[in-house]
């Protein structure tokens, strides 16, 4: 991935924001947050709900934007931008200054009603009871048509602040129309939660615990409708379910970006699900530079992928591949296998992908499978195996599994011919780890992982005696 350049002001007051704007608050008002008793705060960010911060913020970007078409178009080092940083309110559901009330307990504004009202289909189930909320009274405060809740206060917010940065993006594309996005710190409690940390870590599953009002996917559909110079809404992924990030996120058809990930050995290998089954533009491990280049587990993914970059960049235009990992195998008797095997269909094959078979414990695995036409597939990855099924016919074979070497041109070479322990008698195709446990076994039936490109032909017999 190259480059991407970051500007960050409203969903935090950045530490580099000049001093004017954190000190001068009749012109840049803070954030109110209710505490019990009625108590309000001074937040630690700038409240959305007057004019002057939006001018800025827009003028600022459009100058930004400006400046890198002035020294970096003809080079397009800079390839894409992001607006703002995990935009939303953090401490409270809603702003309870009086400039936010008075929006608050003023008539929901009719392009939300009227948005909430058309394509009812579309809207993503966690927004349907706004939908249905319209639907019974369409006119009102926003107490009155959507009622007093956390998830009132979240839409109130996340319908203000989609409008705050679509005047900032909008500003910017005018300068500049390369692709802008804006991250999202999700809901890191939810129901896809993937983490044994405490609650506190990721800040708990309600509005303001995580930023209210962000780009959550609960008001995914406010943020794609009233932001529409933002090409990307995107989520940073490191406590949620990777898969399922990945798919909520695709939603409108919107293309997918994972700006901030685990940079260790478990989120490496989860770059293969976006990019090889959700067509992810790129995925940036944060902290990266932390790690050392001869331990950074990107490099060898990263590395691999380069390798194939033609194959893949043609498999997601054409929506031909899968991709997948799986996670290290706990043992004990009553151990559970935390990745399943994959099931997918390309055509007339049923695809089963599952780990590599050794006689000792297995491996981690990671890749991509890619139908390349009719019966011929590539494999890229280690620590997995694949059979193939025809849909009709009662026999189905390989005719021959290929090692292969990329060449500088992206072109492949065939190393070697794969048989027999490689495909364990024909039974599937092997894409063997890096280092396989033979479990004491004295025959070295399964290779380790070389080039961790291959590709197969299968066919498939009719039962002639039928």
């Amino acid at each position: 991935m190259e480059r991407s350049c970051t500007h960050d002001i409203c969903a935090g007051i950045s530490t580099y924001a000049p001093h004017w704007v954190k000190t001068n608050t009749k012109r840049f008002p803070r954030a109110r947050l209710r505490k019990a008793g009625g108590e309000l705060a001074i937040g630690d960010v700038l409240s959305i709900f007057h004019g002057e911060a939006q001018k800025a913020d827009a003028k600022a970007f459009a100058r930004l934007m400006d400046h890198l078409k002035e020294v970096d178009e003809k080079h397009s080092t800079v390839i894409m931008v992001q607006v703002e940083n995990e935009t939303g309110l953090l401490g409270d559901s809603r702003d309870g200054g009086a400039a936010a009330e008075k929006r608050f307990n003023s008539a929901v504004p009719s392009d939300l009603v009227t948005a909430l009202t058309a394509d009812r289909d579309v809207f993503r189930s966690e927004l349907k009871w706004a939908v249905e909320s319209v639907g019974k009274n369409s006119t009102g405060t926003w107490p009155e048509v959507f009622g007093r809740s956390r998830r009132t206060d979240e839409l109130f917010m996340a319908y203000h602040y989609a409008l705050y940065l679509e005047q900032v993006a909008s500003a910017g594309k005018q300068a500049y129309p390369i692709p802008l996005y804006t991250n999202v710190w999700q809901n890191y409690n939810d129901d896809d939660a993937d983490n044994n940390f405490p609650v506190v870590v990721g800040g708990g599953d309600n509005p303001g615990d995580y930023p209210s009002g962000g780009g959550v996917i609960n008001v995914l559909d406010v943020w794609k409708i009233f932001a529409p110079s933002l090409d990307m809404i995107s989520p940073d992924v490191y406590l949620n379910e990777y898969s399922s990030s990945c798919a909520k996120y695709r939603h409108r058809e919107q293309p997918l970006f994972i700006p901030e990930q685990r940079r260790d050995e478990y989120g490496a290998r989860r770059v293969w699900v976006a990019i090889g089954s959700y067509q992810c533009l790129g995925c940036s491990p944060f902290g990266i530079e932390t790690l050392e280049p001869y331990d950074n587990p990107f490099k060898k993914h990263y590395g691999l992928m380069k390798q194939v970059s033609k194959q893949i960049l043609q498999a997601q235009r054409d929506l031909s591949s899968v991709g997948f990992y799986f996670d290290e195998l706990p043992t004990g008797p009553d151990a559970k296998d935390p990745s399943p095997a994959q099931k997918v269909k390309f055509g007339s094959w049923h695809v089963t992908i599952e780990r590599s078979f050794v006689f000792g414990h297995p491996s981690p695995g990671f890749g991509m499978v890619i139908h390349q036409c009719d019966a011929k597939f590539m494999l890229i990855g280690a620590g997995f195996q694949v059979t193939f099924k025809h849909e009709s016919a009662p026999f189905t074979g390989i005719l021959r599994f290929d090692e292969k070497e990329a060449q500088e041109d992206g072109s492949l070479k065939t190393l070697r011919m794969l048989n027999g322990d490689e495909t364990r008698s024909g039974a599937f195709c092997i894409m063997p780890s890096e280092d396989p446990d033979y479990g004491g076994f004295p025959i070295s039936v399964t290779i380790p992982a070389r080039t961790m490109i291959a590709e197969v032909e299968v066919y498939a017999l009719e039962d002639d005696e039928a």
